[in-house]
């Protein structure tokens, strides 16, 4: 998905992308909330942000590698063979140390549905948010 700074951010906030989640990606400013987290790691994956994702991605993720190059290779893959239609958010739940989103992914692989429900579970280690697993509910 070619995104410019001046399209809708992939979040599916009303902002611009260069208002929104690439201030996240820019390390401009961190995400306050997992939930803001989320959002902007799914803005990532529409953008084909490789590093975004492998730098907020919990080591405790089953995914997490230290072969960066394969991983961004997978992540970049999974990128280019997906269409980010929309994201909803369906269910937040915020502690101080551990939180929860509940979302649905709008995705299209080769004209397939392939969307799902997912429960994301985060972290938050010196106050930065980190993606750590989640289990599918759809």
């Amino acid at each position: 998905m070619r995104v410019s700074v001046n399209d809708f951010c992939p979040c599916g906030s009303t902002k611009k992308y260069k208002k929104c989640c690439k201030t996240f990606h820019d390390n401009i400013s961190i995400p306050k909330t997992a939930l803001e987290l989320m959002k902007s790691r799914y803005c990532a994956y529409a953008v084909s942000n490789a590093n975004y994702i492998i730098s907020t991605s919990h080591e405790k993720n089953i995914d997490f590698s230290t072969d960066l190059n394969s991983w961004q290779k997978d992540i970049l893959s999974f990128c280019t063979n997906t269409k980010f239609e929309r994201l909803e958010i369906i269910d937040f739940i915020e502690y101080e140390i551990e939180s929860f989103v509940t979302f649905k992914a709008y995705l299209f692989q080769n004209n397939q549905d392939v969307s799902f429900v997912e429960k994301s579970r985060f972290l938050k280690e010196n106050d930065k948010w980190f993606y750590v697993d989640g289990k599918f509910l759809e």
